[in-house]
């Protein structure tokens, strides 16, 4: 499960928010949970970076879970694991969704990697991820309406 931390603050202006995590992984579990991702998630516990991870394998048709959105909140850096199949999971792009609008709202850094994106898939990481921006601004307009989920 998730590696508990204790809380962080950033003391930069009046808004001060308490990090539960310093890092929150966002990723495609069929492409990448049991090789880069397990590694990644070990070598940042092993020096004591406090890492959300989400175990729990969602069902088709299922929303993401309102902990996985918290965590997110509750993080001060997301890295996303942009793999061949990212862009194509509407969890994914949830969670991209997500994680953007805390970039814009209380400053969560984002750091992409590529992983195993075949570059001839794509001309540049540039059109990789804007790509994968459209289809969140689609996913996201297709679900609401007048700020409401369809």
């Amino acid at each position: 499960m998730a590696s508990m931390g204790t809380e962080r603050a950033s003391s930069s202006s009046s808004f001060t928010p308490c990090w539960t995590y310093d890092v929150f992984l966002s990723f495609r579990d069929e492409d990448t949970r049991n090789g880069f991702t397990d590694h990644l998630y070990f070598a940042l516990k092993q020096k004591g970076i406090f890492t959300f991870r989400d175990d729990e394998k969602l069902e088709r048709g299922k929303s993401i879970s309102p902990k996985l959105l918290k965590a997110i909140e509750e993080s001060r850096f997301a890295i996303v694991i942009l793999s061949r199949n990212y862009a194509y999971s509407i969890w994914c792009l949830d969670e991209l969704a997500e994680i953007i609008k805390c970039m814009k709202e209380i400053g969560i850094t984002i750091l992409p990697i590529f992983n195993k994106v075949d570059h001839q898939m794509y001309e540049s990481r540039q059109e990789l991820l804007q790509k994968l921006l459209l289809n969140t601004k689609r996913r996201t307009k297709r679900r609401c309406k007048n700020g409401e989920l369809l």
